[in-house]
C-alpha cells in the first residue's frame, strides 16, 4: 500500500500494491498492520457498508457528529464514482474546503476520510458498487447532511443538476451555514 496525501490534513489516498498476471489480479484491500504503519493513524474499523447505485445517483453529503463521528476508508468494487469530502473541523485551516477524487474499479484507489468530514459521491456508471469501512457504528440521532449544491461550497460534480438523482432525505439537507447556525 502507498499513501498519497491530499491538500487537506489527515485526508489521504491509499493505492494498493496490485499483482497482475494472465489469471487476473490480486491485492490486499485492507491490512490493519500495514495501514497503521503507513498512516501513523490508529483506526479500528468496526462496520463495513456497501451500496449499489446507477449512474447519476448522488449519495451525500453525509456525516455523523460528536462521539458518533466516523472515519471511513472508501473504495469502489465495481464501476466509478466522483468522491467528495468536506472538512467540517472548525479549527482546521481547511475548514469548509472540499477535496474530490475519481475512484473506480480500474484505478483501485481508496480514500481515507477522517472524522469531522462530510462525505458524498456521484455515481458515474450503472451498477456501481461502493464499499467503505467505518471506525464507529451508525447512529441515526447524530446523522446529518449538507446540500450537495451548497453555493458556499461550490462543488463541481461534473454534471448538470438535472442529471443527479437524490434521495428524499438528501433533497431536504440544509446548507452548511444553516447547519452551523443551528448547532
Amino acid at each position: 500500500m502507498k499513501r498519497k496525501n491530499t491538500f487537506i490534513k489527515d485526508c489521504f489516498i491509499v493505492e494498493p500494491n496490485i499483482i497482475e498476471d494472465q489469471r487476473g489480479y490480486f491485492f490486499e484491500s485492507f491490512n490493519k498492520k500495514e495501514f497503521d504503519k503507513m498512516t501513523d493513524y490508529q483506526v479500528d474499523f468496526v462496520q463495513d457498508n456497501e451500496s449499489l447505485s446507477n449512474k447519476g445517483v448522488l449519495r451525500g453529503l453525509h456525516f455523523q457528529f460528536g462521539k458518533h463521528a466516523q472515519a471511513k476508508l472508501v473504495r469502489v468494487v465495481k464501476g466509478k464514482i466522483l468522491d467528495i469530502v468536506v472538512d467540517l473541523r472548525e479549527n482546521s485551516p481547511t475548514f469548509k474546503k472540499h477535496f474530490s477524487i475519481e475512484i473506480s474499479e480500474e484505478n483501485k484507489k481508496q480514500l481515507f476520510v477522517p472524522r469531522g468530514f462530510a462525505h458524498g459521491f456521484l455515481v458515474m456508471e450503472d451498477q456501481t458498487i461502493v464499499s467503505y469501512k467505518c471506525d464507529n457504528f451508525f447512529n441515526k440521532d447524530s446523522e446529518r447532511g449538507i446540500r450537495f449544491d451548497d453555493k458556499d461550497l461550490n462543488i463541481d460534480w461534473g454534471v448538470s443538476e438535472s442529471q443527479i438523482i437524490l434521495s428524499n432525505k438528501d433533497k431536504k439537507s440544509p446548507t452548511l451555514s444553516t447547519y452551523l447556525n443551528e448547532k
